[in-house]
C-alpha cells in the first residue's frame, strides 16, 4: 500500500509539472536571396488562440515587447530597422497606455547585406554552394486578457544558401 501511495504522488506531481510548461507560440525561420549581396530573413510567430505577443516597437513602460538580437557575423551585417505588419493597438487600464499586439500569426523581416564568403576548401571546383549562417535570438511575452507568461528566449539559425563566390 505504501509504494502505491509513494507512484500516486509522485504522478500527481509530474502532472502538474508538465502543467505549467506552456509553448503558446512556435517560432519557425526562413531567407530568401534578392540579390548577389543582400537577402531577407523572415521571423515567423504562430501564436495559438486566445494568446497574443507584443509589437517590437512598444514603447516602453507596458509589457514586454518582442525583441531580435542578432550575432556578430562575417557572414553579413544588417540593412535598416527590423520591419514588421500593423499591429492590433488598444489601450490597456492595467498599464494606462495603447498596447500594440499580434495574434495568430506574425512575419516579422530583417534586410541583410551579404559579405563575400571564401571558399575554405582549396581543391573545390566551383559547383558547390557557400552557406551563410543568421544567427540569434528573440526575447517575446505571450498573453491573454487575463494571463501572461514569462517573457522567454529562444535561439535561432537561418542559413542562407549562396552560389559559390569564386
Amino acid at each position: 500500500m505504501k509504494k502505491h501511495s509513494i507512484i500516486f504522488f509522485l504522478s500527481i506531481i509530474s502532472l502538474s509539472l508538465k502543467a505549467q510548461i506552456q509553448k503558446t507560440v512556435a517560432w519557425s525561420y526562413a531567407a530568401k536571396q534578392t540579390s548577389k549581396t543582400e537577402a531577407i530573413v523572415y521571423l515567423k510567430a504562430t501564436i495559438d488562440n486566445g494568446w497574443h505577443i507584443y509589437s517590437s516597437n512598444q514603447k516602453e513602460g507596458g509589457p514586454v515587447k518582442t525583441s531580435f538580437k542578432f550575432s556578430l557575423s562575417n557572414d553579413y551585417t544588417l540593412v535598416g530597422m527590423l520591419t514588421e505588419p500593423k499591429p492590433v493597438t488598444r489601450y490597456e487600464d492595467v498599464f494606462e497606455m495603447d498596447i500594440s499586439y499580434f495574434e495568430k500569426s506574425v512575419i516579422f523581416q530583417q534586410r541583410i547585406k551579404l559579405k563575400k564568403i571564401l571558399n575554405k576548401f582549396m581543391g573545390d571546383t566551383g559547383t558547390s554552394p557557400v552557406q551563410a549562417l543568421v544567427k540569434g535570438s528573440v526575447e517575446f511575452m505571450a498573453c491573454t486578457d487575463k494571463q501572461c507568461l514569462p517573457a522567454e528566449t529562444v535561439t535561432f539559425s537561418i542559413p542562407i544558401n549562396l552560389p559559390k563566390l569564386l
